[in-house]
């Protein structure tokens, strides 16, 4: 049972992958994209109840969620027309997020990702709003605006070592 969280994270890398083989426009693509999604919710709160929370549980979780993104974007990019402004807009999260790790590994000598409310409801959120993308760059937008604030917040909890003060007060925030 300890390590059922890290199982379910390994399913969301393979169903991840799974996703690089379905056609966007059919209900496939769209279960799979719900049962990673639904994983990602699973897990993190599975090992909470479960008292099986790890640093390596915690990496796990967010190479999957990146893994889960990235697969994600493969397929849904070509198929969606997005403006200039808004990948501008994803380019800079980007950069901050790279800056952020580069500052965990001169700060905290390792990388670091600390999984704060921000960083979750910037996860929830793309979540639900990745399928309104067809209709609208609103919802996205929105993501993108919360987004920018948790990277911004991550980042300073990474340069102010607050990180380690976080981790400590919320087990699960690696």
């Amino acid at each position: 049972m300890m390590l059922l969280p890290n199982v379910i994270s390994i399913l969301r890398i393979a169903g991840s992958i799974g996703l690089l083989f379905c056609d966007v426009t059919g209900w496939p693509f769209w279960v799979l994209y719900a049962l990673c999604g639904i994983s990602d919710m699973i897990d993190g709160w599975l090992a909470r109840k479960l008292h099986a929370e790890t640093e390596a549980g915690a990496v796990l979780d967010s190479v999957s969620d990146l893994v889960f993104v990235a697969c994600c974007a493969v397929r849904l990019i070509p198929a969606v027309e997005i403006p200039v402004w808004l990948w501008t807009w994803a380019g800079v999260i980007v950069f901050i997020k790279v800056v952020n790790q580069v500052s965990a590994l001169v700060v905290c000598k390792r990388f670091c990702f600390p999984h704060t409310l921000a960083n979750k409801l910037t996860g929830i959120l793309l979540f639900l709003a990745v399928p309104a993308m067809f209709r609208s760059v609103i919802p996205i937008a929105i993501v993108a605006a919360i987004a920018t604030f948790a990277a911004v917040q991550e980042g300073h909890f990474i340069r102010t070592k607050d990180v380690y003060s976080y981790l400590k007060t919320h087990k699960n925030g690696l």
